[in-house]
């Protein structure tokens, strides 16, 4: 993988056609060291970034249901 590389970005198999769903560019994780998230219903909005450590920290609260907002 090179730095310029594109995001190549996928929903969860999990998400319904009900339009509330985030995409994550994980191909971006191991060359520029993060994961963008955006809406998909607004695909050229903004998106948020995490390293890849910040996204997988949150990913398993969400999945063992300990995430707590701040």
């Amino acid at each position: 993988m090179t730095s310029t590389e594109s995001p190549r970005w996928f929903k969860s198999s999990y998400s319904e056609n009900g339009g509330a769903c985030v995409e994550i560019a994980a191909n971006l994780a191991a060359s520029r060291n993060v994961v963008p998230v955006r809406d998909s219903k607004d695909t050229d909005g903004p998106t948020l970034s995490f390293t890849p450590s910040a996204w997988t920290s949150f990913v398993a609260e969400v999945k063992s249901d300990t995430f707590t907002a701040v």
